[in-house]
C-alpha cells in the first residue's frame, strides 16, 4: 500500500499538477479540490490511486473520496505539496455562487445546520437512554418499578433532552449568522430573544393553554421554541445588516450603535413579520412532510428507502435536516430515520457483496471498507466508489433499501434522535424492545435483499475491464 505522501502526490499530478490546483479543502470523507481548469484533471486515473474510493466534478470542485480519518492524513500530505490549503469555508465563499438557485439555497441550509447535528445526536441519544432507564421491564431488573423513579432524576433527564430543541432558535441563529459573515454572538442574542420567557410558550400555545399576543389586532406574537426558519431567516437578513451598518457607521461609533441598531432591527422584523409569515410555511411543510410519511400499506418506507440515496448523489440530502428536526421537535420521534437508514445499509450490503464476490484486489480493497463505512451511516464512498460506477449494485442496493423502509413503514417504526443511522442508529431505539427488533430487522431485511441481489445479478469481476 502506498504511503500518504505518494498518493497525495499522485492526485495532485491527476488533477492537472500543481500549477492546475487553485485551493484545497477537505470534509468528513472528501478532498475537495478548486481547479483552473477542470479539463487537464484526469479523474479516471485519480480512481486508480491506492485508498481512493471515487472521484467526481461537482459544485465547481473535485471532488476526491477516500473516508473518514484517511482524508485527513492525505490533506495533511497534500498541504505539504506547493500547493495553498484553504478552510472549508474559505472554499464555500469561492462556490457559493455555482450551481442553479436551488443547489445554492440547499447548500447553504447544510453549511448552517451541519455544525447543530451533533448537539441534537446527542439529544436523540439522551431520549433513547431514558427511554431505556425507564421501561418496566429494566427497572424490574433491578426491583424497581416506574413510580419509583425520583422526580429529580427524570427532572435531570428532562434537562438533558429538551434544552437543545428549547433554545434551537439560538443554534440556528448562531450558525447562520457565522456562515452569512456576521458575528455569531449577536445571533445567539437574537435567538434567545425568539425564545424569551417574556412571550407565550410555543408549546403552550399548541396545547391550547394560553393565547397568542396579539399586537394591531391581527400580528400574533409567541415564542418560537424548537423553530427553525424564523431564526434561518433572522439570522440571514441580521448578518446582512450588520455588515450593511459596518460599513456605513463610523469606527469610533460601531461598537455601540451596529449591535444596538441589528438587536433593535431584527427582533421587531422577527417578531412582527418574519415569524409569522415563516412559522406558516414551517407548518405547511411539516404538513407535507406527514402526508407522505403518513401513506398507507408501507408505500412511505418504498418511497424513502428507495430513493434517498439517488437524493445523496445530487449533494442536496442536507435540506431533510429541517424535516427531521421538524418531526424530532413537534412528534417527539423521528420515522424518517428508520426509512433512511434503511437506505444507507443497502449501499453497504451492495459493496460488500462486490468486495465478497470480486477476485481483485485493489476492488476488495475498495469495496470492503466502503461497507463498513456505510454500516457506520456514511454511504459516499460505496456508491461513488463502488455501486454507482458499476451501475448494478446501486440499483440492488436501492431496490433493499426498499424493502428494508417497506418493513419499517409498516411497523411503524420511529427513531428518538437523528444523524446516525445504521449500526450507531441502534442507540436511537433503546427506548423499547419491540423498535429495538424492528429496526434490527428492518435493517437486515434491506442488507440481505441487497447483498442478495447484487450476489446474484449485479456484479461480476468483467465489468472491471469494462468499466477501464
Amino acid at each position: 500500500m502506498a504511503e500518504n505522501s505518494q498518493i497525495a502526490k499522485d492526485v495532485i499530478e491527476a488533477a492537472g499538477g500543481e500549477g492546475n490546483i487553485a485551493s484545497v479543502a477537505h470534509c468528513a470523507t472528501r478532498l475537495r479540490i478548486m481547479l483552473h481548469d477542470k479539463e487537464k484533471a484526469d479523474i479516471s486515473a485519480i480512481e486508480e490511486i491506492d485508498k481512493v474510493k471515487g472521484a467526481f466534478y461537482n459544485s465547481g470542485q473535485l471532488q476526491v473520496i477516500f473516508g473518514t480519518g484517511t482524508v485527513n492524513r492525505i490533506y495533511e500530505e497534500v498541504t505539504k505539496l506547493n500547493v495553498e490549503g484553504t478552510t472549508k469555508s474559505d472554499m464555500k465563499e469561492d462556490t457559493k455562487n455555482q450551481g442553479n438557485f436551488l443547489q445554492r439555497w440547499i447548500r447553504t441550509f447544510g453549511d448552517v445546520f451541519v455544525p447543530i447535528i451533533p448537539v441534537l445526536v446527542a439529544t436523540g441519544l439522551f431520549m433513547g437512554l431514558r427511554g431505556l432507564v425507564t421501561q418496566p421491564q429494566v427497572l424490574q431488573l433491578f426491583g424497581l418499578a416506574p413510580e419509583d423513579i425520583s422526580e429529580n432524576f427524570l427532572l435531570y433527564t428532562q434537562i438533558l433532552t429538551d434544552t437543545a430543541f428549547i433554545f434551537l432558535p439560538a443554534l440556528v441563529a448562531w450558525s447562520t449568522f457565522k456562515v452569512f459573515g456576521g458575528s455569531p454572538l449577536l445571533g445567539i442574542v437574537i435567538g434567545l430573544m425568539l425564545v424569551s420567557p417574556a412571550l407565550p410558550n410555543a408549546w403552550d400555545i399548541g396545547s391550547g393553554e394560553v393565547e397568542p399576543i396579539m399586537f394591531f389586532g391581527f400580528i400574533p406574537v409567541v415564542g418560537y421554541q424548537a423553530s427553525v426558519l424564523p431564526a434561518f431567516f433572522t439570522g440571514i437578513l441580521g448578518a446582512k445588516l450588520e455588515k450593511a451598518l459596518r460599513k456605513k457607521i463610523p469606527e469610533s461609533l460601531d461598537l455601540i450603535l451596529t449591535p444596538f441598531l441589528v438587536l433593535l432591527i431584527m427582533i421587531t422584523g422577527a417578531l412582527f413579520i418574519i415569524g409569522p409569515i415563516f412559522h406558516v410555511v414551517e407548518n405547511g411543510i411539516f404538513a407535507a412532510t406527514r402526508v407522505v410519511l403518513d401513506l398507507p400499506l408501507g408505500i412511505s418506507g418504498l418511497i424513502i428507502g428507495g430513493l434517498h440515496q439517488v437524493i445523496v448523489i445530487t449533494g442536496v440530502h442536507h435540506i431533510f435536516n429541517l424535516l427531521e428536526i421538524q418531526l424530532l421537535e413537534r412528534l417527539g420521534e423521528n420515522p424518517f430515520n428508520p426509512l433512511i437508514s434503511a437506505g444507507i445499509a443497502a449501499q453497504g450490503a451492495a459493496a460488500l457483496a462486490v468486495g465478497l464476490k470480486s477476485k481483485e484486489k485493489k476492488m476488495k480493497a475498495l469495496a470492503l471498507p466502503s461497507s463498513l463505512s456505510a454500516f457506520l451511516g456514511i454511504t459516499e464512498p460505496a456508491i461513488f466508489g463502488v455501486n454507482l460506477r458499476y451501475v448494478k449494485p446501486f440499483v440492488m442496493g436501492l431496490i433493499g433499501g426498499a424493502a428494508g423502509g417497506f418493513f419499517a413503514s409498516l411497523m411503524g417504526l420511529a427513531g428518538t434522535g437523528m444523524a446516525i443511522t445504521v449500526i450507531p442508529g441502534m442507540l436511537l431505539y433503546l427506548d423499547g424492545l419491540f423498535p429495538f427488533a424492528n429496526y434490527i430487522i428492518a435493517n437486515g431485511i434491506a442488507i440481505g435483499v441487497a447483498f442478495g441481489l447484487t450476489w446474484a445479478f449485479g456484479y461480476e469481476d468483467g465489468m472491471l475491464d469494462k468499466d477501464k
